[in-house]
């Protein structure tokens, strides 16, 4: 197993974020559930990743979390925490964005970035994680390996194409 090099808040220059773009797209096009249905091309995911950038900020209430291979530095992973921007929900954040490149997968990687985050999440004293996933990927099941218990179920939020709907899934975990 590659060793992983993580970090919090890492400058989002031109170079990341186009690596993160493309991380997105591969993981899109791979089947990966991370707001697009592929195929997606780079162009398509920018405007979305342009919204998602612009409320990161180190030291600020949205975050990012990368995961390198130690060796090559190439990008393996990322998520953003982000804020509901609500003081009487500071007290937790949300995982947006969770992903894992297609040539890592399966290798222990994503829990090991779902790890991190939680050890981050302690760190700052926050007291609960919460994420969304689309139905009928089976992730469920991979985020309460890591502890992720499922407390709601839109049915048919998500429509891929028309006749194929997907339960929106939220997922919660208790870090206190």
């Amino acid at each position: 197993m590659a060793a992983l090099t993580f970090t919090l808040d890492p400058k989002p220059d031109p170079d990341l974020r186009t690596d993160i773009v493309r991380l997105w797209v591969d993981v899109t096009n791979a089947g990966g559930a991370v707001g697009f249905v592929g195929p997606v091309t780079e162009e398509e995911v920018w405007d979305t990743a342009d919204h998602q950038f612009a409320g990161i900020a180190p030291d600020g209430p949205d975050r990012l979390l990368v995961a390198h291979e130690s060796g090559t530095g190439r990008l393996v992973g990322a998520l953003f925490f982000e804020s509901m921007r609500f003081d009487l929900m500071e007290h937790w954040r949300m995982l947006k964005r969770v992903m894992v490149h297609p040539d890592f997968q399966g290798l222990g990687h994503g829990a090991r970035l779902l790890a991190e985050a939680e050890r981050v999440a302690r760190e700052w004293g926050l007291e609960s994680l919460r994420l969304t996933a689309r139905g009928g990927q089976g992730l469920e099941r991979f985020y309460a390996r890591s502890g992720y218990r499922e407390v709601g179920r839109v049915p048919a939020a998500i429509r891929i194409a028309p006749g194929d709907d997907r339960d929106d899934i939220t997922m919660w975990l208790d870090l206190r």
